[in-house]
């Protein structure tokens, strides 16, 4: 017997803090100071991402209690738009949305980690995504109760080094909010590194993926989203604050370890150690919510679709064992070939535009005018076409000025549009032997 038990808004906003505060806030800082060194400019870009991931989440939220099932992005644009679309933006979840996030989650960890253990950052990497996968094959209880333990402790975290990055004076550093902002954002450097930035925020929609397990959703997805994105946002644009005002920017330019940096201007080499090792511990819970969830949209697909039928099988608690470790193998294939701000980039490019397509396709939704007691998204269609407009603005620029990820990204469409007709074909072949077989008897 499945298992029926559904979690409620707190653990679905656990789902999204957890999906949220992870690699880009530790890890993201250094690339951006790459291209744009002005406070303000760094500000000005964590807020407006906070502000883009919180019209998203309006939006989602009101797609999501429309169409109360998990999927995500898939079960959505197949509803809303077309079913290619959303086999497409399913193909993504599965190649890139979760898989290249916990690549990326593990790397940082290993990054963190490695540089005091002595053990090599990957095995690191590797090992962590082996266990966390063990742990969310069993059943639904174990994997709320390990997710919320760590969410928790990292919002503790957070807040922890907010406070003592404002209540320790600097030594060196000052931090001033300057005007070079109105220069640098008419750059196209602003605007790739406003990617870095949405991939930091990128987790908000998380409790969208597993509408289907949460309780009364009408209500409570829209608490979770909105609750939770809110909450990361003011959050993340304190810490980088924060850090700019304890860590000089040359110190931090192309750094990955972004955090143990500034703990050891804060507190010298030894105490910039052990906040390595909580950093790189509380990863765990970003790796962990990403391999709890992304699964749940390879086991939609394989519902529908015959070439993914070899994931549709549940154990008997209801867990998409099949898929959780199919994501696993390519969350490691891309530890082990990929570079961390090449597969960040190649990554958030792609996911930018499923995510604006979804946002877009609650203008369709809308026109269907179906009844149904959902939560409707505050000053629509305000919110929607500035972050389409947002979205569509980053896309072309990084088309402009990352050309080799953007083709990485667009090449990994093509490839999933092939899997796509692969699979209607084994379908209509399928209907074809039945059909055979029913007129044979």
């Amino acid at each position: 017997m499945k298992q029926t038990s559904k979690i409620g808004w707190r653990a679905a906003m656990a789902i999204v803090i957890a999906n949220m505060i992870g690699t880009g806030v530790f890890t993201t800082l250094g690339f951006q100071l790459e291209s744009v060194q002005s406070t303000g400019s760094i500000v000005l870009l964590w807020s407006l991402g906070g502000i883009i991931a919180l019209m998203g989440a309006f939006s989602y939220a009101e797609i999501g209690t429309h169409l109360p099932k998990s999927g995500g992005e898939y079960h959505f644009l197949s509803q809303t738009i077309h079913p290619i679309i959303g086999y497409l933006s399913g193909w993504v979840s599965l190649t890139v949305g979760f898989a290249a996030p916990i690549a990326l989650a593990a790397m940082a960890m290993g990054a963190y980690l490695g540089k005091f253990t002595g053990i090599s950052g990957t095995w690191i990497a590797v090992i962590t995504i082996l266990i966390l996968s063990i742990i969310h094959s069993f059943n639904l209880k174990s994997s709320s109760f390990f997710q919320g333990f760590f969410t928790v402790l990292k919002l503790l975290l957070l807040f922890g080094m907010v406070i003592i990055g404002y209540w320790i004076l600097p030594k060196n550093v000052v931090t001033q909010l300057e005007p070079q902002w109105q220069q640098d954002v008419f750059k196209p450097s602003f605007a790739i590194t406003l990617i870095y930035v949405t991939y930091a925020y990128s987790g908000w929609n998380a409790a969208a993926y597993i509408v289907g397990e949460i309780r009364k959703p009408n209500i409570n997805l829209p608490r979770a989203l909105i609750g939770g994105t809110l909450l990361v946002s003011v959050l993340y644009v304190f810490l980088q604050l924060a850090f700019l005002r304890q860590a000089p920017v040359e110190a931090l330019v192309s750094k990955v370890e972004v955090g143990q940096i500034v703990a050891e201007y804060m507190f010298g080499q030894e105490a910039g150690r052990w906040v390595s090792y909580i950093i790189g511990f509380l990863l765990i819970s970003s790796i962990s919510a990403m391999i709890w969830v992304g699964p749940r949209i390879s086991r939609a697909m394989a519902e529908d679709y015959a070439f993914w039928r070899f994931l549709q099988k549940d154990n008997k608690a209801g867990i998409p064992v099949r898929a959780i470790w199919f994501q696993s193998a390519i969350s490691i294939i891309l530890i082990l070939s990929g570079k961390f701000e090449t597969v960040l980039l190649y990554s958030g490019f792609i996911l930018q535009i499923f995510t604006t397509i979804t946002v877009a396709s609650l203008f369709v939704l809308r026109q269907k005018n179906t009844p149904h007691p959902t939560y409707k998204s505050p000053l629509y269609p305000v919110l929607q076409i500035l972050f389409i407009l947002i979205s569509t603005w980053m896309v072309f620029y990084m088309i402009a000025d990352r050309p080799l990820e953007s083709i990485w990204g667009l090449s990994n469409l093509l490839i999933g549009l092939i899997t796509y007709f692969i699979s209607m074909h084994l379908s209509r072949k399928k209907k074809t032997l039945r059909l055979r077989a029913k007129l044979s008897d």
